[in-house]
């Protein structure tokens, strides 16, 4: 649990600031987010994705929620944006929204055509990680005219990877947000069709980064698009194809201005989700934490960077 300490306190801060004029206390907004959690209904087995596009067979150790339970973790509380357009959400089972090492995996399906994956062995991602981080930089400007933090990409944290038979491909990189001390994991998953791609996003922190690289080849084996939509199953006569290919699809528009906020809101998602920290230690011992906040203000230059004494460390979930 060290590495989320720094966030911890960061997260108690914005709570503290957040909530500070709420009506309800920080206590009962937890009791809520308890009772929507423990109001999801987790599915095993097939589920079937899209009206018939593609199929998820779930092993043991992993569970689906559906678009409206996906929505409720989402935005009532990891308290997110809201969106329309999510198909649902793969969770490890046992999956607890409020505890604050949990992950999961947001699905989507784009339609934007057959993506033809003739770049695939060509690219340098080297690179397109270079590009990337440049595109990033200029499109702060942007982002933080739209009330967002700027963001760096750090790096891979883990280089694309394409599997030309199944047509499916992985990736991930390191983002920065802001100041924050704790990094995202925007861990990206595409499995390619006859009209689209399915979209598979992780919100997590750099600290679950072996979690889901554990969990990736269960990830990649469990979702499959029915006959008819398959990626085989393309008729270049009649279908739509797509105006990029495999680099664009892992650059994911990031080097264009007007491209970066829709591809990296996912991954704003892993940040805004520790906020759920701060409400548990401020319902837990909110008059402790934040008279030694106080205390150390006067010395520390940035309480995200700050570890409180053994005794006073904010609790946990």
């Amino acid at each position: 649990m060290k590495l989320f300490r720094p966030l911890l306190l960061a997260a108690f801060v914005a709570a503290v600031r957040l909530f500070a004029t709420a009506p309800e206390d920080p206590t009962a907004q937890l009791a809520e987010m308890r009772k929507l959690a423990d109001g999801l209904r987790p599915q095993s087995g097939k589920v079937m994705l899209h009206g018939g596009l593609a199929e998820l067979n779930l092993p043991n150790e992993f569970r689906f929620l559906n678009a409206d339970d996906t929505a409720t973790v989402l935005s009532k509380i990891w308290r997110n944006p809201k969106s329309d357009s999510l198909l649902g959400m793969i969770v490890p089972a046992g999956f607890d929204p409020i505890d604050d090492e949990t992950w999961a995996v947001v699905v989507s399906y784009e339609e934007d055509g057959y993506v033809n994956d003739d770049d695939a062995a060509k690219i340098d991602y080297a690179e397109l990680m270079a590009k990337m981080k440049v595109g990033a930089r200029e499109a702060n400007e942007e982002r933080q005219k739209e009330g967002f933090v700027p963001i760096e990409i750090v790096g891979w944290a883990a280089t694309p990877r394409y599997d030309a038979a199944a047509h499916k491909l992985y990736w991930a990189k390191e983002i920065k947000f802001g100041d924050e001390a704790t990094h995202t994991l925007n861990y990206n998953i595409r499995m390619l069709g006859r009209r689209g791609v399915l979209v598979l996003n992780v919100v997590a922190g750099m600290p679950q980064l072996a979690d889901v690289e554990k969990a990736t080849p269960a990830l990649l084996a469990m979702v499959d698009f029915q006959p008819g939509h398959r990626y085989a199953d393309f008729n270049a006569d009649t279908d739509k194809t797509a105006t990029y290919g495999i680099a664009a699809l892992v650059a994911g528009g990031v080097a264009a201005k007007t491209g970066l906020l829709k591809a990296l809101w996912l991954g704003i998602l892993a940040f805004k989700k520790f906020i759920i920290l701060g409400l548990i230690a401020l319902a837990g011992s909110a008059k402790k934490i934040w008279d030694w906040i106080r205390g150390r203000a006067a010395t520390e230059p940035s309480v995200a960077t700050a570890t409180p004494p053994s005794d006073q460390r904010p609790p946990t979930a």
